[in-house]
């Protein structure tokens, strides 16, 4: 399955844990695991707090920080910060699947990282 995230900034964490368990109960999985995908070398995904969303905008802050846009990059293209924090964050995850839904601790959420945004970009989810 694939769904399409719509980004508005340049640097952008959105929660995608329902549209992943949508998924999972469309496919019908009971028992297993899921990895989610993203196809692109300037975003990425990862697993953590969804509850507070002053946990992604420190993640993001701290990402600027340790990967500043103003350093002398060699790429052409201009986006060479986002390159690397998609490097630092990755393009998947594997979710284990319990009794038809994801099974995450009580505060962690799946989110898309956009870092060369504004975009609509592409998520791949597949049952294993």
């Amino acid at each position: 399955m694939q769904f399409t995230v719509s980004t508005r900034s340049r640097t952008e964490m959105v929660d995608i844990t329902s549209r992943v368990q949508d998924f999972i109960r469309e496919e019908d999985v009971q028992d297993g695991a899921v990895m989610v995908f993203v196809p692109h070398t300037t975003a990425g995904v990862t697993i953590n707090e969804s509850a507070d969303p002053d946990v992604a905008w420190d993640i993001i802050m701290a990402l600027n920080i340790l990967v500043p846009d103003n350093l002398d990059y060699r790429h052409a293209e201009g986006n060479s910060p986002a390159h690397i924090k998609s490097s630092m964050m990755g393009s998947s995850v594997l979710v284990e699947v319990s009794g038809g839904r994801l099974v995450l601790g009580t505060w962690q959420g799946v989110f898309f990282c956009e870092f060369d945004g504004p975009r609509t970009r592409k998520v791949r989810v597949v049952a294993l």
